[in-house]
C-alpha cells in the first residue's frame, strides 16, 4: 500500500509540475492565414480562392535549434483547414512541418500529414476526383519575417491518395500566400 501512495504522490506531482509549466508558455506557436488557389489545369482544376487558417505548436522547442541540423530534428506540429467559398472542396489537415532558417529574416519550410475532405470521390465532372476521403498532404514553402512576430509565407500544397485506395486520384494542388503571427 505504501508503495502505491509512493506512485500516486509522484505522479500527481508529476502532472503539477507539468501544468504548471505548460501554463508558462503559449499554447500555439504561430497562426496564420491567407489564400490559395488551385493551380490544376483542365477538369480536375478548382475555380475558386480558398481561405485558409492553420495553427502550430511547437513541442520540440524549434525556437532554440542553433543549426540547420537542430532545426530538422525538431518539426512543429500543424492544424489548419483550407475553406471554400462555393462549391468546391473544404480541407482540414494536420501534420508535421519542418522549417529551416536561411538568414535573420528567410526560412524554407516543408511539411507532411494527413487531409480530410468534402469534395467528389468520383464521376465530377467540375473540379477533381479525389478516390477516397482522407488523403496524404504534403507541402513546401518560402518565407519572410518581417520582425519576430509576423512572417509571410508562400507555399505549395498537394494532396492525394498515391494510390493506396480505390478510385480516381486527380489529388488536389493549390499555392497561396498566408500572413503568420509568432507568440
Amino acid at each position: 500500500m505504501q508503495i502505491l501512495r509512493t506512485v500516486a504522490v509522484a505522479g500527481m506531482t508529476l502532472i503539477l509540475t507539468a501544468h504548471a509549466s505548460i501554463a508558462e508558455e503559449p499554447i500555439f506557436d504561430e497562426f496564420r492565414f491567407g489564400a490559395s488557389a488551385s493551380v490544376q489545369d483542365k477538369e480536375s482544376r478548382e475555380d475558386e480562392v480558398f481561405p485558409e487558417v492553420t495553427v502550430f505548436l511547437d513541442p520540440f522547442d524549434l525556437d532554440n535549434a542553433v543549426d540547420w541540423k537542430q532545426q530538422i530534428m525538431r518539426p512543429r506540429v500543424n492544424l489548419g483547414a483550407s475553406i471554400t467559398t462555393s462549391d468546391e472542396v473544404n480541407q482540414v489537415f494536420g501534420g508535421l512541418s519542418w522549417q529551416i532558417s536561411v538568414s535573420d529574416r528567410i526560412f524554407a519550410e516543408a511539411g507532411f500529414g494527413g487531409v480530410w475532405h468534402d469534395g467528389e470521390l468520383d464521376d465530377n465532372s467540375d473540379g477533381p476526383e479525389l478516390g477516397c476521403r482522407f488523403l496524404f498532404r504534403e507541402y513546401v514553402g518560402a518565407g519572410y519575417r518581417i520582425d519576430p512576430h509576423w512572417s509571410v509565407i508562400a507555399q505549395v500544397a498537394h494532396a492525394s491518395h498515391a494510390n493506396l485506395c480505390d478510385g480516381p486520384n486527380d489529388g488536389m494542388t493549390r499555392a497561396g500566400v498566408q500572413v503568420g503571427y509568432k507568440f
